[in-house]
């Protein structure tokens, strides 16, 4: 039984066996490619009519308010503990405690009640609240007038995305303020972040969970749990993705004044507070990443539901 587990387990990690270095060669290829490009008249003629960037309208607003960082801070915390549990979801075959609901909440159903998992149950938890940051982020956004540095306004923002891209692939990176302004490509970034990507995983996370109505089958016919579930987890290697690449480039771009702008709200690359509070914030992750198995978190189930072993 050990030994078929323990095999089950490492399965998991064998695709790595090939794709990081498959992935470091290709990245290698890229950045030579990208810095071939640039030694190019024609390029650098292109580059010079699009920098990286797109004016903002007039008086747009400056600078990162501190409930920017704290929506920062809670969405990162939540996105990682939903990446978790969403692949241990996925991957385990057994899990170690499950959870039946009372029927007894706001919500009730006429369908007898359902066993899941404990780390599927804690997964709708933490969707539930990142929905509701995500909404209350996207409000502040309007009412602020910040959306306008992350929503384009300009089809010059294509071009210029371009050679933002460009830039960073040459390991040359784009000269930007982004307490002033974001350069093109990362405003088309935070875009399909905020307003595609994040209700993609939202509606199809709703399709596969247990509150959909499995009765409505016209609703069922048009929208298939199985096209759900082709989205969904590509949409959550996206976020890997976006997550790993925006934490490198935070840090290989001055990390200090990045830090000072997500976590003190502050425009100085000399500060050392918003480090501090990156750590700190470091610390919460591991401490949520530790306390979010089935031993911490039944108590909390057990107020909704019944846990068992």
């Amino acid at each position: 039984m050990s030994t078929k587990t323990t095999t089950s387990k490492d399965s998991r990690w064998r695709p790595l066996i090939w794709i990081l270095p498959a992935s470091v060669i290709l990245l290698g290829l890229a950045v030579l490619g990208a810095q071939w490009l640039r030694g190019m008249d024609g390029v650098q003629a292109w580059m010079e009519r699009y920098p990286g960037a797109t004016p903002l309208p007039e008086a747009s607003p400056e600078g990162f308010p501190a409930w920017l960082g704290w929506q920062h801070f809670l969405n990162a915390f939540l996105m990682v503990l939903i990446i978790r549990t969403g692949w241990l979801v996925r991957t385990t075959a057994r899990p170690k405690a499950n959870w039946t609901r009372n029927n007894k909440g706001p919500i009730k159903t006429k369908r007898p009640p359902k066993k899941i998992s404990m780390d599927l149950w804690l997964h709708y938890v933490l969707d539930v609240l990142w929905i509701l940051n995500g909404v209350i982020f996207v409000i502040l956004l309007i009412v602020s007038g910040r959306w306008v540095r992350v929503v384009p306004t300009s089809w010059e923002v294509f071009p210029n995305a371009a050679s933002a891209a460009l830039q960073y692939l040459s390991l040359n990176w784009p000269h930007e303020d982004s307490w002033v302004n974001y350069n093109s490509l990362q405003v088309l970034t935070y875009f399909v972040v905020i307003f595609i990507a994040s209700p993609l995983a939202a509606i199809t996370g709703l399709r596969m969970s247990n509150i959909w109505p499995e009765q409505a089958k016209r609703l069922n016919k048009a929208y298939p749990v199985e096209l759900a579930r082709a989205i969904h987890f590509p949409v959550m290697l996206f976020f890997v993705l976006f997550i790993v690449v925006h934490v490198t480039l935070v840090f290989t771009t001055g990390a200090l004044q990045n830090l000072n702008y997500m976590y003190a709200a502050q425009n100085s690359a000399s500060s050392w507070l918003g480090f501090w509070m990156f750590a700190a914030s470091l610390v919460v992750m591991v401490a949520g990443w530790f306390l979010s198995r089935p031993i911490f978190t039944s108590p909390i189930a057990n107020t909704f539901g019944r846990v068992s072993r």
